[in-house]
């Protein structure tokens, strides 16, 4: 008998990522090379301007680029293989879950704090904006996965410590 084995469909939001990651890897986009708007890469692609915010999101949780408000993305390069990363076969347990969860807690809980206590009136239209992002992905059913990790981010921008934002981008992941 033959089985059909049904795979979850991949995202539009995911293409994007691996065309994207696909041109770093290559050296059409170069280190410190700035990303295509966000309206030329809707247009290149065919896609929502969230469908962007979310490849762009992953491509930060992975280290590829960084974004700069008012400036733009960038790319920052593969990455350095030495750098802290939790990789999906470290995940095996329910016990490895919990341990990244713990770590998360105790990151974001300070974050939280710091951001209370440092953030600009950017920082906090920015958090806000990426507040709406995700309650708009969840009451609509779409995923809110890139939203939710936006929103942890500019939490992680808000503390003004760079060490959050790259923690933050390497756990998100």
């Amino acid at each position: 008998m033959n089985e059909v084995v049904r795979r979850r469909p991949r995202s539009l939001a995911h293409d994007v990522v691996d065309t994207l990651t696909g041109r770093i890897r290559d050296g059409s986009l170069a280190t410190g090379e700035k990303l295509p708007t966000e309206a030329a890469i809707m247009e290149e692609f065919g896609v929502s301007r969230t469908v962007v915010r979310e490849a762009i999101s992953r491509l930060q949780a992975a280290g590829l680029v960084e974004t700069r408000h008012g400036v733009g993305t960038f790319v920052v390069g593969l990455g350095d293989a030495a750098s802290f990363r939790i990789s999906p076969d470290q995940l095996g347990t329910l016990q490895d879950v919990i341990a990244v969860l713990e770590l998360r807690i105790g990151v974001e809980t300070e974050s939280a704090a710091l951001a209370a206590m440092r953030r600009t009136p950017e920082n906090l239209k920015t958090l806000r904006n990426a507040l709406a992002a995700f309650i708009s992905a969840v009451e609509e059913g779409r995923d809110a996965v890139g939203p939710d990790f936006q929103f942890h981010l500019e939490i992680a921008r808000a503390t003004q410590n760079h060490h959050f934002v790259d923690l933050m981008a390497t756990l998100g992941g």
